[in-house]
């Protein structure tokens, strides 16, 4: 299996801001957090030491997961893609056949999915049953309140 991470532009750029952040903003905070708790004495007592302690290792940690993604970022610009066919990046219309409301996704990478603002996740089981289908299609999808049928009704790449 290939170690590249699919994400669109938009994705790519918004890890890089959080990055950028945690790296020039949060991480020297935490720092100075640190640094005064410890000239409050005792530390085995100290709550603020240890809170500034926690931070400090989830900021390290989400620091090292995202220069891990961005250094395996596969940065794919939706502007480019064409055709009939759902692949990553395509905007899906898609109708459910059960209330006849009409949904409309972009399928983008995991860590850019907010199905309320409709971008959903790759990986997520309604885009692996789109992926490769086009309009007209019909496809089935297992979710937790049972099985849905959505119709393609449009493919575009916006």
């Amino acid at each position: 299996m290939s170690d590249k991470i699919p994400m669109t532009k938009l994705g790519f750029d918004k890890l890089e801001e959080e990055l950028k952040n945690l790296k020039g903003v949060e991480r020297p905070a935490v720092v100075k957090a640190i640094a005064e708790a410890r000239e409050h004495g005792d530390l085995s007592e100290n709550a603020e030491y240890h809170a500034a302690r926690e931070r400090q290792s989830f900021i390290e940690g989400r620091i090292e997961e995202l220069e891990y993604k961005i250094s395996h970022a596969d940065v794919i610009d939706v502007s480019k893609l064409t055709g009939k066919t759902v692949k990553f990046g395509a905007t899906v219309t898609v109708i459910d056949a059960d209330t006849d409301e009409e949904v409309i996704y972009q399928i983008v990478g995991e860590d850019e999915a907010d199905i309320k603002a409709g971008l959903l996740s790759v990986t997520a089981p309604l885009a692996r049953a789109l992926i490769g289908k086009g309009v007209d299609d019909t496809v089935e999808v297992n979710t937790p309140k049972g099985a849905k049928s959505y119709d393609i009704t449009r493919v575009a790449f916006v």
